[in-house]
């Protein structure tokens, strides 16, 4: 989230992460055991697999924020290389992607979820400085 003058505001990124944690303990909390198995709108997933997806992604995207910055930083035919090998393999991911969060959800789910999306958000630090996301 760059600032008005190009620099990444970091406590906002934070407030929001603190927002979507609040959000998910809430979604948690507010749904039973058979709201949770519902199919969710718009996914092949039950609803508590699109929530352990959702937790999920931020244990990721955190890492992969290194290696967006690495890639960002090198000739650009390089990231184009890159980005291309990522298109190719997009079937294999999009498979993986969705049978992580069936059997993510097996283990992570109600309280385990929240709690580990608590531990996300309390180690949460932004990794990046500078003008450069």
């Amino acid at each position: 989230m760059p600032g008005g003058d190009g620099r990444v505001d970091r406590a906002a990124i934070l407030a929001e992460y603190d927002r979507v944690a609040a959000d998910l303990r809430h979604l948690v909390a507010s749904a039973d055991g058979a709201a949770r198995r519902r199919p969710s709108h718009g996914t092949r997933w039950t609803n508590e697999q699109l929530l352990f997806h959702m937790v999920f992604g931020y244990l990721v995207v955190r890492r992969l924020l290194v290696l967006v910055r690495l890639i960002g930083r090198l000739p650009d035919r390089i990231g184009s290389g890159f980005a291309a090998l990522l298109d190719v393999g997009t079937p294999v991911f999009d498979a993986v992607n969705y049978l992580g969060a069936v059997g993510g959800a097996r283990v992570f789910h109600g309280d385990a979820l929240v709690r580990r999306s608590d531990r996300v958000s309390a180690r949460c630090t932004v990794p990046w400085s500078g003008n450069r996301m």
